[in-house]
């Protein structure tokens, strides 16, 4: 009984020992940065609720809608792009361009808003919601110019499928 007790002893002794040794290269003097287990430290307490953005229809209902409706617009495009890809249409081509941008741009705006919250990654969360935004731009201007400067993105489909 009591041999088991020291062992017992003894094990936390050296585990306690085990764990300040493998954190010490991560302490720090100032407790400003200190090294807390599973990532930045967040502003505030714990008790603290986290701030929410003040109640807006343009993001919430409606743009909720204007996601689901984009998302199912995006099928009768596709294959009308299938079915006229014997002719050039260039209003067709415009619009599939922008709903396949504005489509992908909303999905990876939703990962950064999910996965990279402000709270927690101060800097790095909107930086890189300003890199997708310029990247939306660019890619905006390059499906134009494919659109008007070379064969358009129903011609593309067309040459693709048939390749």
């Amino acid at each position: 009984m009591a041999s088991s007790i020291l062992r017992s002893s003894i094990n936390r002794h050296i585990s306690a020992n085990v764990a300040r040794r493998s954190l010490a290269p991560f302490a720090r003097s100032n407790a400003k940065f200190a090294y807390v287990p599973g990532g930045p430290i967040y502003k505030g307490t714990v008790n603290e609720p986290t701030t929410f953005p003040p109640p807006s229809k343009s993001h919430g209902s409606y743009h909720w809608s204007f996601e689901r409706l984009l998302s199912a617009g995006l099928v009768p495009l596709t294959a009308a792009a299938f079915v006229t890809s014997g002719s050039t249409s260039p209003l067709l081509d415009g619009v599939l361009g922008i709903s396949l941008v504005m489509h992908s741009h909303i999905g990876f705006d939703a990962l950064l808003v999910d996965y990279l919250h402000p709270r927690k990654f101060s800097v790095l969360g909107p930086m890189l919601k300003w890199v997708l935004r310029a990247t939306t731009v660019g890619v905006l201007a390059g499906v134009y110019q494919f659109n008007t400067q070379d064969v358009g993105l129903t011609e593309l489909i067309r040459r693709v499928w048939t390749a």
